[in-house]
């Protein structure tokens, strides 16, 4: 093999799935469940990187509320790919808790498993008070002291401590690596000074992702657990043979966001239904904002500006959700695109 030139172009990131589980109109929560692991499967024929599975409560719009079960069922119908949560959302669970599952997630999947922890509990106030079982909202960030908490239940907690001999338990299985996700910069930030490493969901993120990464890498703080910064860019991306075809199944995720934010969530509509949706102002408002980062197109029309993304933000890896209506066409973007990225399938 001739050794790379300067010349030649530079090797494309990884690529990896970020999966949320849609449930889409006229199909039922437990079969999107199921095509989460079909989809898996094919990912990593595919030759994706990683498999995240994201957690939502309280939505018929997805059915992913349980990442860990998820995690689980994904790593045990694949062999190769990473299976992580992206994720835990850790203002909604004992620390203790996380760190017992993901260790025996670890256990049964030696060297297989991230552990993405969300700072916001991610769903509403009733709902967030509901999963902790608490009678008083929760007040304040606290993630630090929580994620201090999980590490100590993993290494150890210093002599003294209220908590110290309290382990998680299998104790000789490693907490998996663990990243911090964020839609802003205080994400960065956040990931920065713990020196885990860091995904943006630029996906539906408000910040540059240019900003939020430059500032994770630029105040990275090296530790036992990472040496180096690593940062993901999560993107929307929506993969069709044709621009008109991809604009359609657009539409229909833009309809969906478009629900979403004003409050009225509800099953993945497809294109059809999109189409013949009588639109409101409000909702034609809520899509022309185009909140978060979702390109659509041909594979080598979403492959160019995903290098130009790469170029910008100097992403270490891209993570890819697709919210497609139809089980095979949904499939079908994320094969194209990894085929144009020149991934190798598994």
């Amino acid at each position: 093999m001739l050794p790379e030139t300067p010349d030649d172009p530079p090797a494309p990131v990884p690529l990896s799935v970020l999966d949320l589980s849609p449930v889409p109109s006229g199909a039922s929560a437990s079969t999107a469940l199921r095509r989460t692991v079909q989809l898996a499967r094919a990912a990593e024929r595919f030759g994706y990187h990683r498999y995240w599975l994201a957690e939502h409560h309280n939505t018929p719009a997805v059915a992913g509320s349980a990442p860990e079960v998820l995690v689980a069922a994904v790593a045990a119908a694949t062999t190769t790919l990473r299976v992580g949560a992206g994720g835990v959302m850790l203002p909604n669970h004992a620390p203790l808790r996380v760190a017992e599952a993901f260790r025996v997630l670890e256990g049964l999947h030696p060297g297989r498993i991230d552990l993405g922890l969300g700072r916001a509990p991610g769903t509403d106030g009733r709902t967030a008070l509901a999963l902790r079982g608490a009678r008083e909202p929760h007040r304040g960030d606290d993630f630090a002291e929580r994620y201090a908490q999980l590490l100590g239940h993993a290494d150890g907690f210093p002599a003294g401590h209220p908590l110290a001999g309290v382990r998680a338990v299998p104790a000789d299985v490693p907490l998996p690596p663990v990243w911090v996700l964020g839609s802003s910069e205080h994400g960065a930030r956040a990931a920065a000074e713990l020196g885990t490493g860091y995904a943006y969901a630029a996906h539906f993120g408000t910040a540059d992702p240019a900003t939020a990464l430059r500032t994770y890498r630029e105040g990275f703080r090296p530790c036992a657990r990472r040496a180096q910064p690593h940062a993901v860019l999560a993107v929307g991306a929506i993969v069709a043979d044709g621009d008109e075809r991809a604009g359609a199944l657009l539409r229909a995720q833009q309809l969906a966001t478009a629900h979403l934010r004003l409050g009225r969530p509800g099953p993945l509509p497809s294109p059809e239904e999109a189409a013949a949706h009588a639109w409101t102002a409000a909702e034609r408002h809520v899509a022309a904002q185009g909140t978060g980062l979702v390109l659509a197109g041909t594979a080598g029309d979403v492959a160019a500006r995903l290098r130009e993304l790469v170029g910008t933000t100097g992403a270490d890896e891209l993570m890819v959700v697709t919210q497609v209506h139809d089980h095979a066409e949904r499939e079908r973007s994320y094969e194209l695109l990894a085929r144009e990225w020149g991934v190798h399938p598994g």
